[in-house]
């Protein structure tokens, strides 16, 4: 399931949403050269986190192969990775599928909070999952990057505030695609299952298959819990009014 988009107003413009995706867009320009090699490979093992770095339970100078003819020596590894990992990504997919769930739901929390607010209540949620990430694969020499878990933490906050915000849905079954509405505490639900599903054969030992369920799941959980120090109650209030005066309660 893909979100389009919802029915949900914003009370303006989403300046910190709007800085983060410019944020991260640099860096993908500047940094990781539009995901071309060397710049990509170097970028993703000098600012990616790499748990076993960071826990000092891989030896410095092991070899990690990142995909046919590259791979990343392990350093000493810096908890700054904790957030530069977050703005760096893994490819076109990566970098466009992340931007485009963070412009779909990254509005209406800012709403909710304000710019300044927000922008450190996307940071901390993204230094929450990379944790979970680092925790739950403490052994692991492969850096993690990407905006997901952040991410992740502006869902767990938009499940809460808006549940019943109606999420346009691109449903795809094979070859067949459909479009569907569904609330958002449904199609939010369903995303955090799946990354619980997903998350249970990394708590074995066995490989998660290049994603970071944990970190998608810390992140979320760390937005519902970060949510009440975060949130200004006038502004809840205010969006809400807002949205009723076009739609009706939500």
């Amino acid at each position: 399931m893909i979100p389009l988009r919802d029915d949900n107003p914003t009370l303006g413009t989403s300046i910190a949403t709007f800085i983060i995706i410019g944020a991260n867009i640099a860096a993908w320009i500047t940094v990781q050269g539009l995901g071309i090699e060397p710049a990509l490979a170097r970028s993703v093992c000098e600012l990616g986190a790499i748990p076993g770095a960071l826990l000092g339970s891989v030896p410095s100078g092991l070899a990690v192969p990142l995909g046919p003819g590259v791979e990343c020596v392990v350093g000493r590894g810096g908890w700054h990775t904790l957030i530069t990992s977050m703005f760096m990504h893994g490819g076109w997919f990566h970098i466009l599928g992340n931007l485009w769930f963070l412009s779909v739901f990254g509005d209406n929390v800012e709403d909710a909070m304000g710019p300044v607010r927000f922008a450190l209540f996307y940071l901390v949620c993204g230094v929450a999952a990379a944790l979970a990430h680092v925790f739950t694969s403490p052994d692991s020499a492969v850096p993690v990057v990407g905006a997901s878990g952040a991410i992740g933490g502006v869902m767990g906050a938009y499940a809460v505030l808006y549940p019943r915000a109606p999420v346009h849905m691109l449903v795809t079954l094979g070859f067949y695609f459909t479009r569907m509405v569904v609330p958002a505490y449904l199609m939010l639900g369903y995303w955090f299952l799946l990354q619980i599903v997903g998350g249970i054969p990394a708590l074995q030992g066995v490989g998660g298959g290049g994603v970071a369920f944990w970190a998608h799941v810390g992140g979320f959980a760390a937005g519902i819990a970060l949510l009440p120090l975060f949130r200004v109650p006038e502004r809840v209030a205010a969006h809400r009014r807002h949205v009723a005066e076009r739609f009706g309660a939500m």
